[in-house]
């Protein structure tokens, strides 16, 4: 350490080694699994999931369903309801399907109807809410109007890049990749890469084509898709090669769940 005499080197070493192990272990234990105490306030906690410590804000939690092995980020925000005590209109409010990974600083904000599928993944500092603030009445702070909320679902297999932002009335298809800092306002179609704000879609998949590029100046068209049961015929072999790759090294065990 600079300005130190090097008698003290061990001194700062082991100090900076006691350090790390208390901020891991901190890291370890602090995070929320399902048998833990904060856990057993989720409306359902499945099996081997996480909110990974520090948490940024969490509240209304028996609104809150997570499927098994979800992994929440650290810094993140997880929410149902207004406020602390507030009592939604919908019971779940928030819903996460199977091993869907929420990346760190992230934030899942419901009033009313968020529906994440199984095997999606974001990057970080990605935020999606079903409500939004009103402006209209020009006597009262934007901050405390708010305009009503409208349902999200986001499909299963899907991938927010970083700093996406998924808005009210948003319905993002299944096995979407969705590119860093998109905005997501309206609808994206299953098997789709969209970027952009507002997203927009630039690659479809087609069964007998394979991934092509839409045509920014024409609509995407209808989702051929859409509307029937999955067809293991429909699913590509791969997200494209451009779409990303997920980060991994936020991912904390879940552990003092004693």
């Amino acid at each position: 350490m600079p300005g130190l005499p090097p008698s003290f080197e061990p001194v700062t070493r082991g100090l900076g080694d006691a350090i790390q192990w208390a901020r891991e272990a901190a890291a370890r234990y602090g995070t929320i699994g399902p048998r833990h105490r904060r856990g057993r306030r989720f409306g359902r906690m499945g099996e081997g999931s996480a909110v990974c410590f520090p948490v940024a804000a969490l509240f209304g939690e028996e609104y809150i369903h997570l499927g098994e092995k979800v992994v929440i980020g650290p810094y993140c925000s997880l929410s149902a309801g207004v406020a602390p005590g507030h009592v939604p209109l919908s019971d779940p409010v928030v819903v996460i399907g199977d091993r869907t990974v929420i990346g760190k600083g992230s934030g899942v904000v419901g009033h009313q109807s968020i529906r994440i599928g199984s095997d999606v993944w974001t990057g970080h500092h990605v935020y999606i809410t079903d409500a939004n603030h009103g402006y209209e009445d020009v006597t009262t702070p934007i901050g405390l109007q708010f305009s009503g909320p409208r349902p999200v679902t986001i499909g299963d297999g899907t991938w927010l890049g970083h700093g996406v932002v998924v808005l009210p009335g948003a319905r993002v298809g299944r096995h979407v990749a969705v590119g860093a800092g998109s905005v997501v306002t309206g609808e994206l179609p299953d098997f789709s890469v969209a970027v952009g704000n507002p997203a927009r879609v630039i690659r479809r998949y087609d069964p007998r084509a394979g991934w092509q590029r839409v045509d920014a100046d024409r609509p995407a068209g209808p989702d051929p898709t859409r509307g029937r049961a999955p067809d293991p015929a429909d699913r590509p072999a791969a997200v494209p090669a451009d779409a990303g790759a997920p980060p991994l090294g936020f991912l904390q065990p879940p552990a003092g769940d004693g």
